[in-house]
């Protein structure tokens, strides 16, 4: 039996990027000697085994036809006469087309180590417009590997932009699209996922709520990058840089949805798009199934960013609601996620990448001063109900409003 190291667990060793998992392809063999031999069968189109001591993947080497349209139209064909040059063909970048013996020796038919070096991500064959999954892994490698200088090669682009035109991305389902942007919103660059896949086109097919963002102004004074779509997509890299959660930071990517309903004899104004974003919001997260978890931080964003960005002026019983509503004064608080999501905001233009938010320090302080308020008295006076819950907001607001006046207070000496 030989086998062979491959795909990204050569490709980052050659990068010296930490490696996260092996696979290893097993060329001259079959199926019965694998299970023979202690392997334990997984998948079901094509023959992949775990090893009995190891657990690592170990998959028998194999050739495609495409049959049908979309991902799953292909035929599989495994056996002890495929090469290993025939299997490495098969792959979708050249970068993850490589193979290491076991003593050693790098196999590289085409030339993926240049690619390396070269910082470039390219297709193998024209069999890659064969499977449209290959567009959203093309996006996910670029957010990976951005900040080490790779770009996606022309050929390859343009060989995407086909695919799209051909109808192969409408083929893509909800499952594979959501586990791609969940793997793209935890790389290092998540931002340009969604740049490659508007550079290709397919962003207007997979994300057309975000694609419709593009070329819709905002006032120039606040925005001086003036495209919401751009807005959108620095918002984003700001909230990778502010935390590694990915349900902030797709909050923060769809925090303006509503901004791409404004009509255009509105323009550069968006009264309201908060709101108005929310069923669009609500249609995307359903038709990608995206988790509860990441829909509700979402939600929160896009319904409250602007009051959190005007917090040091809003009145005490005006955000005493919000933070009622965000679930700030429940023990298990997303109250942090939210003021991230937020500060990513008011960082993603251009020149305020490194303005300070005040009002996170702010709000957090509210928060505090809120859920201190002892309701004991509200609990044992007889009230019922909604009464209640009504006694209770009307405590919090006279709490937080104490605060912000010592807030104010301080804010004024140290400017005296």
């Amino acid at each position: 039996m030989k086998t062979y190291l491959v795909g990204g667990a050569v490709r980052d060793r050659l990068l010296d990027y930490p490696v996260k998992e092996r696979d290893w392809l097993v060329v001259g063999e079959t199926a019965e000697a694998m299970l023979a031999l202690g392997f334990r069968p997984v998948g079901k189109d094509f023959p992949v085994f775990l090893h009995p001591a190891s657990n690592e993947e170990y998959a028998l080497a194999r050739t495609e036809r495409k049959t049908a349209p979309g991902y799953k139209g292909f035929a599989v064909y495994t056996a002890p006469d495929v090469t290993l040059e025939q299997d490495l063909l098969r792959r979708d970048l050249t970068v993850n087309a490589m193979a290491i013996a076991e003593d050693g020796e790098l196999f590289d038919p085409f030339n993926g180590r240049r690619d390396l070096e070269n910082r470039v991500l390219r297709h193998v064959s024209p069999a890659f417009s064969e499977d449209p999954v290959r567009i959203l892994r093309v996006a996910r490698f670029a957010a990976r590997y951005a900040h080490l200088g790779f770009s996606v090669a022309e050929e390859t682009l343009q060989l995407m932009r086909k695919m799209v035109a051909a109808g192969e991305a409408d083929y893509l389902v909800a499952e594979r699209v959501w586990a791609e942007v969940h793997k793209a919103l935890l790389e290092r660059t998540p931002a340009a996922f969604f740049q490659v896949l508007r550079d290709c086109g397919a962003l207007r097919v997979v994300f057309p709520e975000i694609d419709a963002l593009f070329g819709v102004p905002q006032p120039e004074k606040y925005h001086p990058e003036i495209d919401t779509g751009v807005h959108a997509l620095m918002v984003l890299s700001q909230a990778a840089r502010l935390s590694e959660n990915a349900e902030v930071r797709l909050a923060a990517l769809l925090h303006d949805l509503g901004k791409a309903l404004t009509p255009s004899h509105h323009w550069p104004s968006h009264h309201g798009h908060e709101q108005k974003g929310l069923p669009v919001l609500a249609s995307m997260c359903e038709r990608l199934r995206v988790p509860n978890s990441f829909k509700a931080l979402s939600s929160q964003v896009m319904q409250y960013h602007t009051h959190c960005h005007r917090a040091l002026e809003l009145r005490a019983d005006t955000l005493v609601d919000m933070l009622q509503v965000i679930g700030a004064f429940k023990p298990d608080s997303r109250l942090d996620d939210f003021l991230l999501a937020c500060e990513a905001d008011a960082r993603g233009r251009t020149g305020f990448e490194d303005r300070l938010y005040p009002q996170a320090e702010y709000i957090r302080g509210a928060a505090a001063a809120a859920v201190a308020v002892d309701t004991a008295a509200v609990l044992q006076s007889g009230l019922q109900g909604a009464q209640i819950g009504a006694a209770i907001q009307k405590l919090r607001g006279k709490a937080v409003n104490d605060y912000k006046q010592r807030y104010q207070a301080t804010i004024a000496m140290e400017f005296s």
